[in-house]
């Protein structure tokens, strides 16, 4: 029997509450509907879908799929205090009013998505009512952090001096599966990848701190080598100086996060960022009506009557009407007189629309996840280079390496805390020992293993 003690009172952990059943949840329902088999618990699958929930759950002795509107506030509150321990699906900004329920009926919770500040607030509440609150617990971010800290701790053991921590982490289309000039499809929220990189792109290079605006940010990507598996294009991410305090790394010269994509990806995404295509700030007026033909047009001066939109595009662009670009470009369908048939849409929104026709997954692709971690050191008066690298393929559409890597690590966090294993309370994210040296050790048993190197 699984029990942990808060302020003297005897609580027996039995009850597991999912929220979201969406395409990120396979794994994670899978692996605790295994284990609560094996402990005799009970997981609830909510979703503003039940069919779907109920799906996820495939009538499992230990689960149930069920309907939950979490804008509902009874309802959401009714179906926490039910449970022991709760792990949130949700868009980000939703987690805060989980997390204030769980508060207040004393649940832990668990998330994948970035902790925010108004989450972080809540810190001193959680720790004083002796609550887990773990965010970050999915791939990136999440096994990065685990992984990262792991090899960190190690170096510094030995009395290694880092000089420069760069991470890499992509979700791409398995090399079998990759069958469009883009060599990229949809693994995880379109949305999110079509508003990658809006902002300021901030990082820290020889002691200099660097500033990318969006503007620049796919032109200015480099290419990386991926041991076994080639080259591929690394753009910076917003966020490469958050960790420093968090990682120890505060007095070091360089550091860089970044997101990977196949070789050509980026100046092409380039091309749709000059053009205007990702904006998410104002709704295209009559975007139901209009062809892409008539989108595209709508952001170039008159035309002189002699040219045709692609080259017109192209000569904006400064590049040649028949480059790698331009040909991405027209396999997109950006110069289609097809109808858009979206109303009062953003350009990003309407360009979405179009990738998630372009980009689908098909039953049987393999989708494909790469992390990498470059460390610089010194050790013993001497200039070292390590390379650590993660590659994991899906098995199809369904049972996807994304899936797997936001899910596995969710689970497995949360069979520790139903265990009694996990003693930090608070707000927190994974970078302490008691929390990546058992999620990392399982995640081995599933494949996710990072090969070392020396440069």
């Amino acid at each position: 029997m699984d029990i942990i003690q808060f302020k003297n009172i005897l609580y027996i952990l039995k009850n597991i509450l999912i929220i979201g059943a969406g395409r990120s949840a396979t794994a994670l329902i899978e692996y605790t509907l295994r284990e609560a088999e094996k402990h005799n618990w009970f997981v609830t699958v909510a979703d503003n879908d039940p069919e779907v929930a109920e799906q996820k759950v495939g009538g499992h002795t230990h689960g149930r799929g069920t309907w939950l509107d979490v804008m509902k506030p009874n309802d959401r509150r009714d179906i926490i205090e039910r449970n022991d321990v709760v792990v949130s699906l949700l868009p980000a900004h939703l987690h805060i009013k989980v997390a204030k329920d769980c508060i207040k009926y004393k649940k832990h919770l668990v998330t994948a998505s970035y902790i925010s500040r108004d989450m972080y607030r809540l810190g001193e509440q959680v720790k004083s009512a002796e609550l887990i609150f773990m965010g970050e617990m999915g791939l990136d971010p999440g096994i990065d952090h685990m992984s990262a800290m792991q090899t960190i701790n190690e170096l510094r053991a030995k009395g290694a001096k880092l000089q420069a921590f760069r991470s890499y982490a992509g979700g791409l289309i398995a090399p079998e599966s990759d069958d469009n000039p883009w060599h990229y499809k949809f693994t995880w929220n379109p949305r999110n990848v079509v508003l990658a990189g809006q902002g300021t792109a901030q990082y820290i290079e020889n002691g200099h701190y660097k500033h990318i605006p969006y503007h620049r940010l796919f032109s200015e990507y480099e290419v990386i080598d991926v041991p076994g598996m080639g080259e591929y294009e690394a753009y910076p991410n917003r966020s490469s100086l958050l960790y420093r305090t968090t990682y120890g790394l505060d007095k070091i010269p360089s550091l860089l996060r970044g997101t990977l994509r196949g070789k050509g990806f980026c100046e092409a995404w380039n091309a749709l960022v000059q053009i205007g295509l990702t904006d998410d700030t104002y709704p295209i007026i009559n975007s139901r009506k209009l062809t892409y033909h008539q989108l595209v047009d709508g952001y170039l001066r008159r035309n002189d009557g002699n040219s045709t939109l692609k080259e017109r595009v192209a000569a904006i662009l400064k590049i040649d009407k028949d480059s790698e670009v331009m040909k991405k470009l027209e396999w997109l369908g950006i110069f289609d007189r097809s109808k858009v048939g979206l109303s009062k849409a953003t350009p990003a929104q309407i360009l979405q629309h179009l990738l998630e026709q372009k980009w689908k997954l098909q039953p049987d692709d393999k989708d494909m996840i790469i992390m990498q971690h470059e460390f610089d050191y010194t050790l013993n008066g001497q200039s070292e280079s390590l390379v650590s690298t993660m590659v994991l393929k899906g098995n199809d559409s369904v049972d996807t390496a994304m899936s797997r890597l936001v899910g596995l690590p969710l689970g497995i966090f949360v069979k520790l805390i139903m265990l009694g294993k996990i003693k930090a309370t608070g707000v927190n994210i994974p970078v302490m020992e008691e929390v990546y040296t058992p999620v990392l050790k399982e995640l081995e048993d599933y494949g996710v293993v990072f090969k070392e190197t020396m440069k």
